[in-house]
């Protein structure tokens, strides 16, 4: 189930935020993906998920797998009446699709999930009641009943307190330990070398691409910044 990266390029209207990557996502790896803002990191886990068409390039599956995708807590509505338990129901949804149907287990295992996050007691409260945290726990369970093979983080630890960051990167570690292959955007660079074997270092280029001691050296770090540095709003038109 890994994923090979052939010199891909993605962006938006052909102005390129992640530019010629190229590598291999390890099945079972659990990496952190780092750099500067704005440096092509939420836009490589939406080419990947397929949100996003690459402009050039390509990503190769080695063998069929399921994708979840956990976006930025700030990219999600939450003003739609829904309420918690329904909101991991929708896990669901990639098997059952609009009109099928939610069986006895999947009920089951939605709660068991919700439960497992320490929100079964809110399953019946509107999400839109919730504080960050208590949102960001309830997407967790809605990945946990998804089941994919590969899980994609996009600041998942992003305005949570701390026993909320701690309780999630748990359960991040479970899914590393039962096989699931798992790519978190951070910013928390201690965290990202304490608990992330591998590491990718993207400032629209990739800096470095290897075990996360590798990768995050003072040299590396500093040449990302310094290409941060240089960018303008609108980057060239991508041609290849």
């Amino acid at each position: 189930m890994s994923l090979i990266f052939d010199s891909l390029t993605a962006g938006y209207d052909r102005h390129p935020a992640v530019h010629h990557l190229s590598g291999t996502l390890q099945d079972n790896s659990l990496t952190a993906l780092i750099g500067p803002n704005g440096g092509g990191k939420s836009t490589l886990l939406k080419a990947i998920t397929g949100l996003l068409k690459p402009l050039s390039g390509q990503i190769q599956h080695t063998k069929k797998c399921r994708i979840g995708y956990l976006p930025q807590v700030a990219e999600i509505d939450r003003s739609f009446p829904m309420s918690v338990y329904d909101t991991v129901l929708l896990g669901y949804w990639p098997v059952c699709g609009i009109w099928g149907g939610i069986n006895a287990a999947q009920r089951h295992e939605a709660l068991h999930a919700l439960e497992k996050v320490g929100m079964d007691s809110f399953a019946h409260r509107p999400v839109s009641a919730l504080s960050s945290g208590q949102f960001q726990r309830v997407l967790f369970a809605r990945l946990m009943v998804q089941n994919a093979d590969i899980l994609l983080l996009d600041e998942p630890f992003a305005a949570i307190d701390s026993r909320t960051t701690a309780d999630l990167l748990q359960v991040v570690l479970e899914w590393h330990k039962n096989g699931k292959t798992v790519v978190a955007v951070l910013h928390d660079l201690p965290q990202a070398r304490l608990h992330f074997p591998e590491a990718l270092l993207l400032a629209r280029d990739c800096i470095a691409w290897d075990k996360t001691a590798l990768v995050m050296t003072e040299d590396n770090l500093k040449k990302a910044d310094n290409l941060a540095r240089q960018w303008h709003d609108h980057g060239e038109i991508c041609a290849a």
